[in-house]
């Protein structure tokens, strides 16, 4: 039977017929249309009454509620005879039969949706009486997330819409229910945001008020807890002419006096609690157990803005104004290209960040680099690893992104700044869920479609404040010594800020140039600049100006910079395309940022300075490409780039890995960039692919458009060690289609094995073992045939993954015992580690523990040599599985806190879930049922932060066995 909205991860499965919604009916052929108006209400009706007798007369008033025609009875017959032939040709499993007076649907108590929801509430009921509030908790939310909209929404009854509301109703005491719980938990801070969004919305409901009351001082927000009291207080006076009830105004009494009264209660738990207290360095360290992150992503604030301070407090206004009431406030900047738009938000954002938005900013150019509009998926992507969410754990759908990404800005003080918006769906999933944050968006069109909306259409700059801003940027002294020149300029150009910036970047440059020269030379330019209509034509003509002042080196290097498709640029980047050796390459790019045509945008990880290139840079420099440069240099110049790309990551897996291991090295031509450059890079290897992910990928499809198949899938291929890592498989599959096409076209067949052997093991990473055995052995026939030892190495190694899922352990054992000789004779010491730990899980599971010691002794030798920390932990992990199949429980604790140690500091949140759930399972041997717990839940946590549901459900299955009693499975 198919799962529905409010189904998913709930382990509910989706009953025939939705009522908590819009009207929706399906069987086993699909859905099953129900045609509107007086079938719908029919059906309806008999729904909420299932399997009891709904007297035809109350169908009549439910269809016509006041003057019902003398054939109403004859139309309900038709009605239900109608019904009857859909639900038989849709498969349902369910019957309208005929009773005296009227007619009653059978079908099972869970064929409908309110029956599911009656059942849970039921259930978590039960569970909050024996002390289980959390599966309480979660059972409730179950049964509030069934719903889909207001019940029978859009079904045309008066009449029964009041029987709707009753079912309305009982969602709003669930939900009452829930907060009460979580507040008994102690889980206040986290439902301010939520109870803030259901006030707004139920505003007169006066147990939310008090609920939201209590989390905020709770939270030490006493102060908004009273003005939320009397904010309900105001509304009830003056719309219904009341006083809140007596247990409202005690509540707010007892918050003015601090009554200890509302100080939380340990929460009364049927067994030891599950959270265990901080380890002694992490108190030592100030650690916060479970920090939050606070992302800081504003590009940097422009010195030398102009514009108007009424615009710019009204915008700071608008962005603020209405929070208290919980409400959203979305901002739109708009005005056509050039006009500031990106200069005017990013001020004011800056200007707010400290005091109104201290949990964080977000910040996403929405046009993306090559003028495409972002994907929201992508753009959401990026804000919840920045809000902290490990890769692994974002989900791939755009509205689950989207759940994850409100609920996270709940109740958080954050502003969203979305610059150069293409459209509204573009936006609406990034638009958070309550009033507690801001969002900022910049477009050049005018998102009519967005609700809710300040709009601010900025217009070109008036001749005076045009002036200030060319003096700013060439000096007062020389636009107040040619005041006439200054205007004509401003004029020709309609006092639009991006072209004026770049006359000024052109001036500056040229300081034995006047106003009045270049006052000449825009009106030579056939009066282009006067059509400032059609914006970016008329900047092109600007920024040729620009580019015909450059010298012939410099006129040559930007050229080629626009080869480069990145947002952001490296300084060594340069220095790749010239092909220069200079111990500074940024000195090669000074000369473009003195004009302006570079923009300093960051400093990376070797202390240099990074330079972004706009859009309309890039264009006229392309546009110019082919006369400056003939077509071979520019092939080398992509060449030497990829090149660089290349030699920086191969560089990185190598810093990880201890050298050229599990990997096929390809034979590309690498440039190498300046050796103290790439030392300070790669100080972190993870990280720097982690900043660098962009432009890497950039890399790898640049590589093949150009013809460079051989490099593109090196680079493809050496990435995966960002990708396994931090958890991209969507990027991972992305660059590997493009690297594979580009092998086949080229008919490159180590390339082609080689991509095609990662592609098996990204299968193998998501569990699809069905789907990566062809690529694998496809891979595996290849390497064969060329006599290449590591690829054939690596494809065992994988394959034996598969044999060990099928349960053929001796198959997995030849397998592996092959892998390994191939990996010696490539001499990939850390493949052969990663195989003999493998090997070693086969033989922990004969009880073979002399062969298994000696497996996990030699790979633990190797991965300490080389420097490998993962393949440490990993090992250690396994050593410590043995000493429990061994009953050596307290040396397998012992090993297995070195491990929780290891991973933890590594970040591999993955692996800090499987060590607590052995450290639960060593603890529960030696009969420590508190500490047991306490592992089992600290890896339940992080099973569900990263939605490992199935893992989290495991261990909730373990803490059932140790406390011998039934607990509601996660999920």
């Amino acid at each position: 039977m198919a799962v529905s909205a409010g189904y998913e991860d709930s382990g509910v499965t989706a009953a025939p017929f939705r009522v908590l919604g819009p009207l929706e009916v399906s069987g086993e052929l699909g859905a099953v249309s129900v045609a509107p108006g007086r079938q719908e209400v029919v059906l309806g009706a008999l729904v909420l009454e299932l399997n009891r007798v709904v007297a035809t007369t109350r169908l009549v008033d439910v269809i016509w509620a006041h003057h019902p025609p003398k054939t109403a009875r004859a139309q309900v017959q038709i009605c239900v005879s109608r019904l009857r032939k859909a639900l038989s040709d849709g498969g349902v499993d369910a019957i309208i039969e005929t009773r005296a007076g009227g007619y009653v649907l059978r079908a099972s108590e869970d064929a409908t949706d309110v029956g599911t929801f009656r059942r849970l509430v039921a259930e978590a009921h039960a569970l909050a009486r024996d002390g289980l509030k959390m599966p309480a908790v979660d059972t409730l939310r179950t049964a509030t997330g069934l719903w889909r909209g207001r019940c029978l929404a859009g079904v045309p009854s008066e009449v029964l819409a009041n029987t709707a509301a009753q079912w309305d109703e009982s969602r709003l005491e669930a939900v009452e229910t829930c907060m009460r719980l979580l507040l008994e938990l102690g889980r206040h801070e986290h439902l301010v945001g939520e109870l803030m969004q259901l006030v707004a919305d139920h505003p007169l409901r006066e147990r939310l008020r008090g609920q939201l009351m209590v989390a905020l001082y709770r939270s030490g927000r006493q102060a908004e807890a009273l003005d939320t009291y009397h904010q309900g207080r105001a509304m009830l006076t003056e719309e219904l002419g009341l006083d809140p009830g007596r247990e409202l105004r005690d509540l707010a009494q007892a918050i003015l006096t601090d009554d200890a009264v509302l100080t939380p209660a340990e929460p009364a738990a049927p067994h030891p609690p599950v959270a265990p207290p901080p380890s002694e360095a992490a108190q030592e360290r100030g650690a916060d157990p479970d920090p939050v992150v606070t992302p800081r992503q504003l590009p940097a604030d422009t010195g030398d803005l102009v514009a108007d301070d009424l615009l710019v407090s009204a915008v700071c206004d608008a962005v603020t104004g209405g929070r208290e009431k919980g409400r959203l406030n979305v901002v739109l900047v708009l005005g056509r290209p050039g006009v500031g738009k990106s200069t005017l938000a990013r001020h004011v954002a800056h200007r707010l960040a400290a005091d109104n938005y201290p949990d964080g900013q977000l910040y996403c150019d929405l046009r993306g680099p090559a003028g495409q509009p972002v994907d929201p998926a992508q753009a959401l992507g990026r804000f919840l690893r920045a809000l902290g969410v490990p890769g692994q754990a974002i989900p791939d759908a755009l509205d689950e992104r989207a759940e994850m990404y409100r609920s996270l800005l709940a109740g958080r003080r954050i502003l969203v700044l979305l610059d150069d918006a293409v459209s509204e769906s573009q936006v609406m999933p990034l638009l958070p869920g309550t009033g507690s944050s801001g969002v900022l968006v910049t477009s050049r069109g005018q998102l009519t479609a967005l609700p809710g909306t300040r709009r601010f259409d900025l217009e070109p700059l008036g001749p005076e404040q045009a002036a200030q801003l060319l003096g700013r940027i060439i000096g007062e002294h020389r636009v107040e010594g040619e005041r006439e020149a200054a205007r004509a300029v401003i004029r020709l150009v309609g006092g639009l800020p991006l072209a004026l910036r770049i006359i000024g970047a052109r001036l500056a440059a040229r300081p034995h140039w006047s106003l009045t020269s270049m006052w000449h030379r825009l009106e030579n330019e056939q009066r282009r600049l006067d059509e400032l209509a059609h914006g970016e034509l008329s900047i092109r003509a600007s920024l040729s100006l620009s580019y015909d002042g450059l010298s012939a080196a410099d006129r040559r290097l930007l050229c080629l910079l626009s080869l480069a498709e990145g947002t952001e640029i490296p300084c060594w980047l340069g220095a790749a395309l010239l092909d220069d050796r200079t111990p500074h390459p940024a000195d090669l790019l000074e000369p473009l940022i003195d004009m302006r045509l570079l923009d300093i945008t960051a400093t990376d990880r070797a202390g240099e300075f990074r330079c972004g290139l706009s859009q309309v840079v890039r264009m006229v420099a392309h546009e110019r490409l082919p006369e400056e440069i003939p077509e071979a240099e520019r092939a080398a110049a992509v060449r030497r780039m990829v090149g660089g790309w290349m030699a920086l990551a191969e560089g990185a897996h190598r810093a990880i890995h201890g050298g050229a291991y599990t990997i096929v090295a390809g034979r590309g031509e690498r440039w190498h960039p300046p050796a103290d450059i790439v030392q300070r890079c790669l100080r972190d290897p993870l990280g720097w692919l982690e900043s660098e992910q962009a432009n890497l990928l950039n890399a790898v499809e640049l590589a093949a458009r150009s013809g460079l198949d051989e490099l593109c899938w090196e680079l493809a291929t050496t990435l995966v060690t960002l990708f396994e890592a931090r958890g991209y498989p969507e990027l991972w599959e992305r660059t590997h289609q493009v690297a594979l096409t580009a092998v086949q076209q080229a008919g490159n067949e180590r390339g082609r094995a080689a991509v095609l052997g990662s592609l098996g093991t990204l299968h193998l990473y998501r569990g699809e073992y069905e789907a990566a055995g062809p690529y694998l052995s496809t891979a595996l026939e290849i390497f064969e045939r060329l006599g290449e030892p590591s690829g054939q190495a690596l494809c065992l190694r994988d394959l034996a993954r598969i044999e060990r899922h099928h349960g053929d352990d001796d198959r997995a054992l030849a397998r592996y015992e092959s892998a390994e000789r191939h990996f010696a004779r490539a001499q990939d010491v850390i493949g052969r580690a990663y195989v003999l730990g493998e090997m070693a899980q086969i033989t922990m599971r004969r009880a073979d523990f002399a062969r298994t010691r000696s497996y996990l002794d030699e790979a633990l030798g190797i991965c300490r040599s080389a420097g490998f920390d993962r393949g440490q932990a990993l090992t250690l992990r396994r050593l410590g599985q043995m000493l429990m199949y061994q009953q050596r429980y307290e040396a397998a604790e012992q090993t297995l806190l070195e491990v929780l140690a290891m991973v933890g500091a590594s970040g591999d949140l993955v692996g800090e879930g499987y060590v607590l759930h052995d450290l639960g399972r060593v603890n529960a041997h030696l009969h420590r049922v508190e500490r047991a717990v306490q592992f089992y839940s600290r890896s339940a946590r992080i099973r569900e932060r990263i939605l490992d549901h199935s893992g989290a459900a495991a261990v909730r299955t373990d803490i059932v066995a140790i406390l011998g009693r039934a607990m509601t499975p996660v999920g």
